[in-house]
């Protein structure tokens, strides 16, 4: 039988515990200094080196060349209380749990009175101090406050906001923290050389992880492993499924799924969490840690390795690739879908149901309306134009000269953007009409039946099904359907449209249904920005018109201008 790892490797001085340099630096310099307090107050998260910290002080101080900042381990004190040690009779460990009420608040009082047996200082360690109750610390005010000059008093807690302060006041708090994951990583991997032991690239990661920066907590994990590994070989398969972690292949396909948009691969890797019983709400906090190392391996570039220590190298290559089919704003959009799905399975009757709707909104930004998923439409949009990514730029930018000749490229002179193909229009226009939704259902159902049949960059040509339809596109003024589509399009992909309405049947002249009025092409950098607004007034004010107002006469005036109808009569 093999005594578990976190008791082999117990440190038995301050230079030997890691992590921890804001506690052992002052208390080595108080020994040095023979400035010892007689009552301490060790506090922190489990696992995080408290307790051993507790026996390293009684070390110290009942060594027989201290008090010392190094303890010999050669005396009879330092090796009864080494990690192999029976434990000295003047070091006496309480557990706080079991001995907190008043009655054991008096016994412990009557036992200080009593001398050291053999060694300097009678030294009482009470872990899980928070434990004891109100009256039972009460009770050991008075001794903790002025005791003995041979007693010297260590608690140990997880909570120190439950010691009361009168015993706070009394004490010199010092704080334990969680042991960073770089500092962990290495001393794993010294640990697993010790017992010589094998292990795949990236099982200590995991175990980094899981430990969640308890010493004690990875310790465990990693002696678990290692008691069911193979001619002491641990495998990365055999770490994940143990530790209950999403295989890096599986996170892979969820990833590149969502860069393509590919709904069917997202949908089926889902089912392969299900069906392999993982927990659904563990998978989701992988893939959301996989976005964040998206997003970090997105803003820093080369230098993510820095930042990302726990990652290989080939993940990280493979991750670089990764974030060159998203832009940053999709990252960010996905992230929050995620974040909150997460937050919604807690206590969710059905998980896979979050899941599957959580993956399904990170798949269709357009449905939403917020800041940051207008941006990852866009960013989105750019990429079918050719315009986006988040690649990080390679090369200085180069100076161009830039033609004075405005119809050479076409651009969107309101924007300054580059025009939009008519490609572009029909592998949007799914967007466009689930926008439309989203502002007017009544438009949307107006504009359903009809068919988009081309676009020039500023025309859209429209064929309506029948004169009835094409009425009811324009009517309405500025609510009307024509409008509330212009500005659906507008919204996902940046540029403002004119109608030509085309009738379904042949022989059906084409109709204008916004004819504004010609406006030279405006040049931003010359023209005062005054002339711009009033030119895009003009066209404001002459769309959704059917034919020219002065042309009108009779019945046409009385419908189209006056909104009203002839009255019919004998």
């Amino acid at each position: 039988m093999s005594t578990a790892l976190y008791r082999r490797y117990r440190p038995e001085s301050f230079t030997e515990l890691i992590g921890q340099t804001q506690v052992t630096v002052p208390l080595m310099a108080a020994l040095k200094s023979d400035r010892v307090n007689h009552a301490y107050l060790f506090s922190g998260p489990r696992g995080c080196g408290k307790t051993t910290s507790a026996r390293i002080l009684a070390r110290c101080l009942n060594c027989a060349e201290g008090p010392t900042d190094t303890p010999c381990g050669k005396c009879a004190s330092c090796i009864e209380l080494s990690r192999d040690g029976s434990g000295s009779l003047d070091v006496i460990e309480i557990d706080a749990a079991s001995h907190n009420k008043v009655e054991d608040a008096r016994e412990l009082r009557e036992r200080i009175a009593f001398a050291p047996s053999r060694d300097r200082y009678k030294i009482f360690i009470l872990d899980e101090a928070h434990m004891v109750t109100k009256d039972g610390f009460n009770a050991l005010l008075k001794v903790v406050e002025e005791p003995p000059a041979h007693v010297k008093f260590i608690f140990a807690t997880t909570e120190p906001e439950k010691v009361i302060s009168t015993i706070r006041s009394r004490t010199h708090h010092y704080p334990f923290r969680l042991v960073p994951p770089a500092q962990m990583l290495e001393y794993l991997a010294e640990m697993c050389a010790s017992e010589k032991v094998k292990v795949d690239e990236g099982v200590l990661s995991l175990v980094v992880r899981s430990g969640g920066g308890s010493v004690r907590d990875s310790l465990s994990l990693l002696d678990q492993l290692i008691a069911g590994s193979e001619k002491n070989h641990v495998t990365y398969e055999r770490a994940v499924g143990l530790l209950g972690y999403t295989d890096l292949a599986l996170l892979d396909s969820v990833i590149d799924a969502f860069a393509a948009g590919d709904a069917a691969e997202v949908f089926s890797s889902v089912d392969r969490v299900i069906q392999s019983g993982q927990d659904p709400h563990r998978f989701v906090e992988d893939l959301l840690e996989r976005v964040r190392d998206l997003i970090v391996v997105g803003s820093v570039g080369l230098a993510a390795k820095n930042v990302l220590r726990d990652i290989p190298a080939d993940q990280l290559e493979r991750m670089r690739l990764q974030v060159e089919r998203f832009g940053k704003a999709e990252l960010t959009y996905a992230a929050e879908v995620i974040s909150e799905g997460l937050t919604r399975m807690n206590g969710a009757t059905s998980p896979k149901l979050q899941l599957e709707l959580m993956v399904s909104k990170v798949l269709v930004p357009a449905q939403d309306s917020s800041e940051t998923g207008s941006l990852a439409r866009i960013e989105r949009l750019e990429r079918r134009m050719g315009l986006g990514g988040n690649a990080p730029a390679t090369a200085a930018p180069v100076s161009t000269p830039v033609s004075t000749n405005t119809a050479a490229v076409p651009t969107n002179t309101a924007a300054g953007l580059p025009a939009v193909s008519w490609d572009v229009m029909q592998s949007s226009w799914g967007d466009v009409m689930t926008k439309l939704a989203s502002i007017s259902r009544s438009a949307w159902q107006v504009v359903l039946p009809q068919t988009p049949i081309g676009f020039d960059g500023s025309v859209l040509d429209i064929r309506f099904a029948n004169e009835h339809d094409m009425q009811v596109f324009k009517d309405g003024g500025t609510s009307s359907p024509s409008e509330v589509l212009r500005k659906a399009i507008f919204e996902v992909l940046g540029v403002r449209v004119k109608y030509r309405a085309v009738a379904a049947h042949v022989g059906e002249p084409v109709v204008q249904v916004s004819t504004p009025k010609k406006v030279e092409p405006v040049a931003l950098v010359t023209e005062p920005i005054a002339k711009v607004e009033e030119k895009i007034e003009e066209v404001n004010q002459n769309r959704n018109k059917l034919i020219d107002e002065k042309a009108q006469m009779g019945d046409s005036v009385l419908r189209d201008v006056l909104g009203a109808e002839p009255i019919e009569g004998n």
